[in-house]
């Protein structure tokens, strides 16, 4: 658990059946679907596939900024905001705010990541109008009433509390902190339990400022509507933005290098061990070969750590390990959950396995799965018109051609063994960064107190 948000917290039972009719529309095929380059008639960009299949419509967007714009001092604050824009904008108040989300099953949300602040928008062609008014106003007049900012607040910090007592959060906060240090990256995007009490009023208005204006604007469309309708939606929803962010530049960092361990003490009976090390940037030359090598190690239950952690050890119920990039700095990263006293024997194993792919590589026959198998899971991964939004969002984010989806595979299967084993010494070759949360070992061993023997009479 990388990364929270309260952003998109909110599912009533309208917005709740949206959903669902959403996750049942299938997006174009991959052969059909026409991604165009759409320019408002005010200058708005965005990637739009138009599809009647259903009378819906998705929009992904994001501005450059996330947590990494968030004060030193006052990690959260992205997250709050996040989590206030869409608690009354204008004069309507929070409850009547939401009535209008209700009432025309209109679902938006908000979320703070490392690098952007994102927001997503879903309606029913019929209620477009609606939805986007309602965006524009969330974007531009949001109130941030008292009672509201008190009620979010309070939130994230009963968030933070349970945090404090579960391993998962415990193992990744620890992990940033010790890849990244005290650069952005290694403050926890939700904030602490002394920075949010802190983060006030000004402080997020000062933030929303700074990072909502339409030089960093990243917008993905798919679903009923025609270019000249949308066209004119996204002049009134963004056209008024500030022309420009003002935005606090973050250094680029490459996480520490392995091999380091760190322990963090908590009395639960299962362990917690998370694991990773640098990872490639997207647009490094050995990245398409990383990511294929990297399924061949981690991506699912066909995985070689899947194989020797559970099904030929039972150490772990699962586990999983994958490759993530952001704006300045790149990781991999893994986790899985043992018993407290075979933690141990867990990360050995793990040690294990990956010293030997990044010595000896992947073989051939691995190879030739995982390219067939990252192949046909595109069209499942894109099944849908908001994954198919999500993704031509992350493609624009990434600097990724338009034409990416009919690209990619012809670049995984370029992908050859020496390529691959490159990648994999690339990736694996200097040890792990390992994080273990739990029971400290000598405690795990012992064996529970007996009761005294009841006294004779």
């Amino acid at each position: 658990m990388i990364h929270f948000s309260i952003g998109a917290r909110r599912f009533t039972s309208t917005i709740a059946a949206l959903a669902t009719l959403l996750l049942l529309t299938p997006a174009p095929s991959h052969a059909a679907a026409k991604i165009q380059r759409l320019v408002s008639p005010g200058g708005i960009e965005a990637w739009f596939v138009q599809d009647a299949t259903v009378p819906l419509i998705a929009m992904e967007y994001a501005f450059r900024g996330g947590s990494s714009q968030d004060p030193a001092d006052k990690p959260g604050t992205g997250n709050l905001v996040a989590g206030l824009l869409d608690e009354g904008a204008a004069d309507l108040d929070s409850k009547t705010f939401h009535e209008r989300l209700d009432r025309r099953a209109i679902e938006l949300s908000f979320s703070s990541t490392r690098d952007y602040f994102r927001g997503s928008l879903r309606m029913l062609k019929d209620n477009k109008d609606e939805a986007f008014n309602l965006l524009q106003l969330a974007l531009t007049s949001a109130r941030f009433d008292a009672a509201d900012v008190e009620r979010i607040r309070a939130q994230v910090i009963s968030s933070l509390r349970r945090e404090t007592t579960n391993p998962s959060s415990l193992a990744s906060r620890k992990f940033l902190e010790v890849a990244f240090g005290d650069h952005p990256y290694g403050r926890p995007s939700n904030g602490t339990l002394d920075s949010v009490p802190n983060i006030d009023v000004s402080d997020m208005k000062a933030y929303a400022g700074r990072i909502i204006a339409k030089d960093t604007l990243r917008i993905s469309v798919v679903g009923d509507v025609d270019a000249d309708t949308l066209g004119k939606l996204l002049d009134q929803t963004f056209g008024g933005l500030p022309a420009k962010a003002s935005l606090t530049r973050v250094a680029e960092i490459q996480a520490a290098q392995p091999p380091q361990r760190a322990f963090v003490p908590l009395d639960v009976p299962q362990t917690v061990v998370m694991f990773g090390g640098p990872g490639i940037r997207r647009h490094d030359p050995d990245f398409m070969a990383g990511y294929v090598v990297n399924h061949i190690l981690g991506g699912g239950s066909s995985s070689r750590l899947y194989k020797e952690v559970r099904e030929k050890r039972g150490l772990a119920y699962s586990i999983s390990e994958s490759l993530l990039w952001m704006d300045r700095s790149a990781l991999f990263v893994g986790n899985t959950g043992t018993r407290a006293d075979r933690a141990g024997e867990t990360v050995d194993a793990i040690e294990k396995e990956i010293r030997r792919i990044a010595e000896d590589g992947p073989t051939q026959k691995e190879l030739d799965e995982a390219k067939s198998y990252l192949k046909g899971s595109q069209m499942l991964a894109l099944d849908t018109s908001s994954k198919l939004a999500a993704a031509l969002l992350q493609y624009q984010l990434d600097k990724l051609p338009i034409d990416y989806i009919e690209r990619r595979n012809a670049l995984v299967d370029a992908v050859t063994l020496d390529d691959a084993k490159k990648a994999a010494q690339l990736l694996w070759g200097k040890g792990l960064l390992t994080v273990i949360v739990g029971r400290a070992p000598q405690a795990a061993a012992q064996p529970a107190v007996a009761a005294p023997p009841p006294k004779a009479n």
